[in-house]
């Protein structure tokens, strides 16, 4: 049984961890929402969020109930260059170039004058459901690492599980508030935007073998975000 002998110290100690775990790698996935949720109208942006956030949720569930495959994903395909890809670099070079791409395109937008007006006219099925399919891919990318980790840190199936749903469930709490935030402040969104890049760069560079501290993304990640709130902060005391 998945859940049997489920609420023990040690299960509860592997529950914090790994709930922790999920949220701090969680916040690239809520910035690339962020993004992508605000290409829709402002009537469908919360549903693509949710929706797209309880996918991803039940994707995780199902990726966790196939340890065995995920476990065989870092084993050698074959050799490029002398260095062994497996199915996990795959994932992670395909997701990289696909941040890389999507964050090249939007700044393009961005700075060309395109992407509001094209955000605007974003009606239909399409759109939305081109937004829910691209949460999912991204969750399915950024969760991989995190799935990996946790079945190498915990042994019950079944504390994975309800690590990932309190994980999801925090998520869909914060993303309206962050998506919100960075609608109202447009320089945000660029410095969002410049995130997605350092971490496709950066997913990139991990599919070639290449390990990068995510300690080192984050701390780059935070100070630049801590630099812009003094930078809105000054604007708004000068009333600018």
């Amino acid at each position: 049984m998945l859940f049997e002998n489920l609420w023990t110290l040690e299960n509860a100690a592997a529950l914090v961890t790994l709930t922790a775990m999920e949220l701090v790698l969680g916040i690239d996935n809520i910035v690339f929402i962020a993004i992508v949720s605000g290409r829709l109208p402002a009537g469908q942006r919360e549903k693509a969020r949710r929706l797209g956030l309880f996918g991803a949720m039940f994707l995780r569930i199902a990726l966790l109930l196939t340890i065995a495959a995920m476990m065989r994903l870092t084993a050698p395909l074959f050799h490029l260059l002398s260095h062994p890809v497996s199915g996990r670099d795959l994932i992670l070079l395909a997701g990289g170039l696909f941040l890389i791409a999507k964050a090249t395109h939007e700044i393009h937008n961005k700075l060309e004058g395109t992407g509001e007006e094209a955000g605007r006219k974003g009606t239909g099925k399409a759109t939305f459901g081109a937004v829910i399919f691209q949460i999912l891919v991204l969750d399915l990318v950024f969760s991989i690492d995190s799935i990996i980790t946790a079945v190498g840190m915990a042994r019950h199936v079944g504390v994975m599980i309800v690590a990932i749903v309190l994980a999801v469930g925090a998520m869909m709490l914060f993303a309206g508030a962050v998506s919100a935030f960075i609608d109202r402040h447009p320089t945000l969104k660029m410095l969002a935007l410049s995130f997605l890049l350092l971490i496709g760069v950066m997913l990139v560079a991990e599919g070639f073998g290449k390990h990068i501290e995510r300690g080192y993304i984050y701390f780059a990640m935070g100070f630049s975000l801590f630099v812009e709130l003094l930078n809105l902060k000054v604007r708004r005391a000068s009333g600018t």
